[in-house]
């Protein structure tokens, strides 16, 4: 079964809040790009990087990873499709690590919004491998973790 073919509705949104928080808060419901509204879903996410410390912001994406394996894989599983495109915890924090150790500035985010979206998207090796080899939870969120990891570089050569 493809990630889209099963449409979740905002019953299923709204009757578990691990799905909730899974579905980027409503924004993984939209019905074109759900990964583009799931990324803009973390953009408040990285608007408080500058009101907090570094240690807190990498522990802060830390805990949303580790949160997230759980989140995602449950979700995927109520809804019976791994990684449905409406989940999109994973990319709130593909973003959130884009962003870190950036100077907040509209430039930078929309830079790292376009390269974490380019990334995910294209999914060059090694997050091909890991998006079709890794299952579950894990694999929901490790594709758009490496994907992260990737635009976070790209930013930093960059900026």
């Amino acid at each position: 079964m493809s990630k889209s073919s099963i449409k979740l509705s905002r019953q299923f949104l709204f009757e578990n809040h691990v799905h909730f928080l899974a579905l980027g808060f409503g924004s993984g419901l939209a019905p074109k790009a759900p990964g583009t509204f799931g990324t803009l879903a973390g953009l408040p996410f990285v608007l408080l990087m500058p009101y907090v410390t570094n240690m807190h912001y990498a522990a802060l994406i830390a805990i949303f990873s580790l949160w997230g394996i759980y989140l995602c894989g449950k979700t995927a599983h109520d809804a019976q499709v791994h990684d449905h495109g409406s989940i999109v915890w994973d990319e709130i924090v593909g973003f959130m690590i884009t962003m870190f150790l950036s100077p907040i500035a509209w430039q930078t985010v929309l830079t790292g919004f376009i390269l974490f979206r380019v990334f995910d998207i294209i999914k060059p090796w090694p997050i091909s491998y890991v998006d079709k080899h890794c299952h579950g939870g894990l694999g929901i969120m490790l594709d758009d973790i490496l994907a992260g990891l990737a635009a976070f570089a790209v930013m930093h050569f960059i900026f």
